[in-house]
């Protein structure tokens, strides 16, 4: 079984700001403000996270934005770890064309207008070498859309609107998180576009399928929503599951501390429920061992039991690794274990790129996140992230 990386599409979180009753702007041609500045600078953090920042063209037109990092100590950031300053803009045209003279176009970052087929020539032509522009399709399909960012190597997509692209998204079921800053007022005008309008397809997202809430955070007098927006992660996650991660996560606490390197604990356990091994970062004094490679040296290579089980990391499980021959992905593969579970995505510090869930995916394994217990994992490593 092969695990060589093939182009994944990248996870998308939806951000935005809404009225009380829903709205994410009024029916005027003056923008309404919804955000704080406080709310404005979480929005740029998650930019500064984020491999691209796409639009629709109506939010193009409408609001004229940058879609920049702001902050000059975020974008320094970036480019210390080998990314460029800002993420890669991308702009999605359903029908009618885009100004060259937007602000867009002259910001920071690399451009992207992705448009059906038919639309490509003449947008080419309006725009004049401002962006690169390529076709979708016949229709302006969200799946190519993200199998376009993926072969890029976009991993982290965050969707700033308007509402018919959150709609064209979350329909199809390809969106994983939702930021909802909530403003205490009410717009009260049907004619106001929505967070999330009718488009004639279901939501996947409905009563008898509800979505995740990870947190309530109060920022000023707004409030900010997160909810884990995927169906089908949420359905396939067992109370048992929970349980395990929660073992893995008091595990990540006894690592020895460390400034260059996270604390993770992983458990793997059988099919019938049995603990097969644990083992956590930095266990027995080996400052290079991580946590999945510390449990699976603890049981004998080729154990059958290994073919049905689960491994449970509080980390996304690492795809290159420079003190090691094999990375952990790897480790799991060679080792026949078809399902792993963790709690949050190795974020962008020690690897510009971890590829850990793609690669085994690629391989045939069941990858999945419990985005309940990502906080708590992640809280183990605050002196890093």
């Amino acid at each position: 079984m092969s695990l060589e990386p093939q182009p994944a599409r990248p996870s998308v979180l939806i951000s935005a700001a809404m009225s009380v009753d829903g709205h994410i702007d009024d029916a005027t041609p003056e923008r309404l403000l919804l955000s704080s500045p406080e709310d404005f600078d979480r929005v740029d953090a998650l930019r500064a996270e984020s491999d691209a920042i796409l639009v629709g063209a109506g939010t193009l037109r409408a609001d004229d934005p940058r879609l920049e990092v702001r902050d000059a100590g975020r974008r320094a950031a970036r480019v210390a770890r080998g990314l460029p300053a800002h993420p890669l803009k991308v702009a999605l045209v359903g029908r009618g064309g885009l100004s060259a003279e937007l602000r867009l176009w002259g910001s920071g970052g690399a451009k992207l207008v992705l448009a059906p087929d038919a639309a490509v020539p003449a947008l080419r032509e309006s725009l004049g070498g401002v962006a690169e522009v390529v076709g979708t399709g016949a229709e302006l399909d969200p799946a190519r859309v993200l199998d376009e960012l993926g072969a890029r190597g976009v991993r982290r997509l965050m969707v700033e609107g308007g509402g018919a692209i959150h709609s064209l998204f979350l329909t199809a079921g390809l969106v994983d998180e939702i930021q909802l800053a909530v403003a205490p007022f009410f717009v009260g005008d049907a004619a106001a576009p929505r967070f999330a309008p009718p488009v004639g397809l279901p939501f996947p997202q409905d009563a008898a399928h509800r979505m995740t809430l990870l947190g309530a955070d109060p920022l000023g007098d707004l409030v900010v929503l997160r909810y884990a927006a995927r169906r089908s992660d949420a359905s396939r996650l067992t109370d048992a599951d929970l349980r395990w991660m929660r073992v893995a996560i008091d595990l990540s606490r006894q690592c020895p501390p460390s400034e260059t390197a996270y604390s993770v604990g992983a458990v793997i356990v059988a099919a019938d429920g049995t603990e097969l091994a644990r083992g956590f970062s930095r266990e027995g004094g080996d400052d290079k061992v991580h946590a999945e490679e510390s449990a699976l040296a603890k049981l004998a290579a080729g154990d059958p039991r290994l073919r049905t089980a689960t491994i449970y990391s509080t980390l996304e499980p690492c795809s290159v690794r420079a003190s090691r021959p094999s990375p952990c992905a790897e480790l799991i593969r060679s080792a026949g274990i078809g399902r792993v579970v963790l709690a949050w995505r190795e974020p962008a510090l020690f690897v510009a790129d971890c590829q850990g869930v793609e690669l085994l995916e690629a391989a045939g394994a069941t990858v999945l996140e419990t985005p309940t217990l990502a906080e708590e994992a992640r809280a183990v490593n605050a002196h890093l992230v």
